[in-house]
């Protein structure tokens, strides 16, 4: 696939965000960022302050007078729907996923060899790779020694119990000690002292696997933590992607244009040379773990303490007058919930792409991504729900998945309540319910084992005579299209006054869309960008 085309409106250039400062100019410009001038601590009280935002489906937050510290903090940059759309420069989130449609061309592959052909096409998402540039602003600030200390960058204590201030919102970048394959990782980094940070490297993240590797191989593994770039490439360190597949590559063929790096001061490492800081420093497996957490995690409870290793920090690089960026976590909805919500819509492709009766799926936020999944079929023969059930807990990191519901095509599986009523009408659960044992999230508290645990299958599509069902079964109540058309068109003759529709947080979904026809198109202009050294 080319580079895509930047697109003009109203004589304006759309164009990728070079960094975190261009993306938080446009959000401010449409009034979706809020600065707070106010003297905020950041133990407690910033989540405080940023839990009730986000519930509220509020504003990016810029905190520029942060206790103790010169750094401002922004958070919640992705935390709503708007926010979200302005991070991926899209009018409708579902457009990431049709753009990877598009590009595999996408038809549901007949054999074996039809899906090999196609998942060869996913190599074209590689055709804008990073560049390099020796212009890099994430180095125009260099602290080394004893200068080099986590004391000066303003690490949010999020709640109460948590073990310590955690770093929730970075790009952790290792290699491959045997390939050289890079991995972006978003994992949690819990602070102990000024040099040290717990890495917590889960396992199965690719980190781990690089961790790993090194350890059987005796060696020190380097790592650089970059804080702050364009938004789609700090998402990029959350995607789910298959292993060995760079997650700065897969951010330029999201943004339509490359991600500019530049290589550390101490190791052979890339880092976003827009980035806002960067810690230089490295793993020794070696080493023994030391024990890592209690943390409030996105599961709504504190995750337990586990053995983790330590990153040691050797040196700090930043911009001149540089942001934080953090995130946090707790009980959904939080900003994790419309980053999920991305990863939803953008490997819905990939997804269909081994099994293509898939129309759509939803993760909604009680389920914290792995605990309950909801998939909507065409249905075509008899057991084909329990295919999928089984499809989909052979999949990458969705065999993490707890409990996988599958309804008919007709099921609008992004309004929960819908996907449940209509499953809850079609089951017999001694029938329609299958228990299988797999992988589990390491985050899991009720698994019977670490990583380890059983999972459910629900069949709540219509039952066929095929599967066992002898019976009549109803048909769905629905108004006719005619009287659906003449009333609306009536409304305004009743003089009915209905108040504006409120729905639970969990059910305002992408696809109503809420936002107002008049919403600011997105537009970011950066004149420099074009004449940055490639």
């Amino acid at each position: 696939m080319n580079e895509r085309k930047t697109e003009r409106k109203e004589g304006k250039v759309i164009m990728a965000y070079k960094d975190l400062r261009s993306y938080l100019q446009v959000i401010e410009q449409v009034g979706l960022l809020k600065r707070i001038k106010t003297e905020v601590d950041p133990h407690l009280e910033i989540t405080e302050i940023t839990h009730r935002v986000t519930r509220a489906m509020g504003p990016a937050l810029l905190f520029e007078n942060v206790k103790g510290h010169d750094i401002p903090v922004a958070i919640n940059l992705f935390g709503n729907h708007q926010l979200l759309r302005h991070a991926f420069q899209v009018k409708d989130m579902d457009d990431l996923g049709k753009n990877i449609s598009n590009l595999l061309k996408f038809k549901p592959p007949k054999s074996l060899l039809g899906k090999i052909s196609a998942l060869g096409k996913i190599k074209e998402l590689a055709s804008i790779p990073p560049r390099m540039t020796s212009k890099a602003p994430c180095q125009e600030i260099v602290l080394e020694g004893d200068s080099a200390s986590l004391d000066i960058l303003p690490i949010l204590t999020c709640w109460p119990k948590d073990a310590g201030p955690y770093i929730t919102l970075p790009m952790v970048i290792t290699k491959n000690p045997e390939t050289g394959a890079r991995n972006v990782g978003m994992y949690r980094l819990q602070k102990v002292d000024s040099k040290t940070l717990m890495m917590h490297w889960q396992l199965h993240k690719g980190g781990n696997e690089h961790y790993e590797i090194a350890k059987k191989r005796g060696e020190i593994i380097p790592v650089a933590i970059a804080l702050g770039a364009d938004p789609v490439t700090m998402y990029a360190a959350s995607a789910p992607l298959p292993p060995e597949f760079d997650e700065f590559v897969f951010s330029g063929f999201l943004r339509g244009k490359p991600v500019k790096l530049t290589k550390t001061i101490g190791s052979d490492l890339e880092v976003p040379a827009f980035a806002e800081i960067v810690l230089e420093g490295y793993v020794n497996p070696n080493e023994e773990l030391d024990l890592e957490g209690p943390f409030g995690d996105h599961t709504g409870f504190y995750s337990l303490p586990d053995y983790y290793p330590r990153f040691h920090l050797e040196r700090i690089t930043m911009r001149k007058d540089p942001i934080y960026p953090t995130t946090i976590v707790g009980v959904p909805p939080q900003e994790d919930y419309y980053l999920g919500y991305a990863t939803e819509r953008i490997f819905l492709p990939f997804l269909q792409l081994f099994l293509p009766e898939i129309v759509d799926y939803h993760m909604p936020p009680e389920g914290i991504f792995h605990n309950l999944v909801f998939v909507s079929i065409k249905k075509r023969y008899p057991g084909h729900a329990y295919k999928v059930i089984n499809g989909i807990l052979g999949m990458g990191l969705m065999s993490l998945s707890k409990i996988v519901i599958v309804v008919d095509h007709d099921v609008n599986v992004r309004n929960p309540k819908e996907a449940w009523w209509y499953a809850l009408n079609n089951i017999d659960p001694e029938r329609d319910i299958v228990f299988t044992k797999g992988p589990i999230d390491a985050l899991d508290h009720a698994s019977r084992g670490f990583a380890f645990g059983s999972k459910m299958g629900i069949d709540g599509t219509r039952k066929w005579p095929e599967e066992g069902f002898t019976r009549e079964w109803p048909e769905k109540i629905e108004m006719s299209r005619e009287i659906k058309e003449l009333v609306t068109k009536k409304w305004p003759e009743y003089g009915i006054k209905l108040p504006s529709p409120v729905f639970e947080y969990s059910y305002i979904m992408e696809n109503w869309h809420f936002s107002s026809p008049s919403e600011k198109v997105l537009t970011h202009n950066d004149e420099d960008d074009e004449n940055e050294e490639n």
